[in-house]
């Protein structure tokens, strides 16, 4: 398990300032949602913690080491990416795919050993897609992809996954299969998870602790009873809904309030 220090960052693109004086402590072991409007940063944020971008301002930890003096290998022997989007230009299957997570325990040149294909073939055992073994990645569901890109993260062992919406265009079958794998791996596994959410009920459901972003800044970090209330949501999303108990968790359960026409009466 590793935590993950994110403190006083800024961080800005050509076109502007994206994120505005981070200062975060994740600790080892924490299941993390990341939620905010499009725009809000969730995605630079992601990049920052996995070392793809560096920060303008402040500095990131990983384990109380620098993320910014560690090379690529070390870091992608601790943290995992799920991206949004993952596109292969060859015609690779399943099993090839996942093997690219074995890439920062290989020597280059070196092919893959006996130990390499059993934990790519233990990464397709717990995500419960052995039988796509053989099948083409550009064939495959978007389901089907987004859980051969997981089974790649967890060949590569980390101990910090990070997930950029990892249930974005997948039916609610496999959104929950998604989340539910991530959540045994948090609790069983002891594994530590920071996702970038879109769904704010899926992320009140599966995520002990949210953080939610505004323009850049947070706005509000803690349970999901104490960011997701009527006025936040409000307040960030522009968005005028209900929030209740959920029906059988009791976490809180978002409800959109229709306006004008869209109003139907039974």
């Amino acid at each position: 398990m590793v935590s993950l220090q994110i403190r006083q960052v800024y961080f800005s693109y050509l076109d502007g300032l994206v994120l505005h004086n981070i200062d975060l402590f994740i600790k080892a072991g924490e299941m993390v949602g990341l939620l905010g409007p499009n725009g809000s940063g969730k995605t630079t944020l992601i990049k920052l913690a996995s070392g793809v971008l560096k920060p303008n301002q402040g500095e990131i930890k990983l384990d109380g080491s620098r993320l910014g003096r560690l090379s690529r290998k070390s870091i992608a022997r601790s943290v995992a990416v799920v991206p949004q989007q993952f596109n292969i230009p060859f015609a690779f299957t399943a099993t090839e795919v996942v093997m690219l997570g074995r890439t920062p325990f290989l020597k280059a040149f070196a092919e893959e050993s006996e130990v390499d294909k059993q934990f790519v073939s233990n990464a397709l055992e717990l995500v419960g897609i052995s039988e796509l073994k053989e099948r083409r990645f550009d064939e495959l569901s978007g389901g089907e992809r987004q859980k051969v890109i997981l089974a790649m993260a967890l060949a590569q062992q980390p101990k910090l996954l990070l997930l950029d919406e990892p249930t974005v265009h997948l039916d609610i079958t496999h959104q929950v299969e998604i989340l539910e794998l991530v959540r045994r791996l948090n609790v069983e596994r002891g594994l530590t998870v920071i996702a970038a959410m879109h769904d704010l009920n899926l992320a009140s459901l599966y995520f002990d602790r949210l953080i939610l972003l505004k323009e850049g800044r947070v706005s509000a970090d803690g349970t999901p009873v104490q960011v997701l209330t009527e006025d936040r949501i409000r307040e960030v999303f522009s968005a005028l809904v209900k929030v209740e108990p959920h029906p059988v968790t009791g976490v809180p359960h978002i409800v959109i309030m229709p306006k004008g026409s869209a109003i139907k009466r039974q």
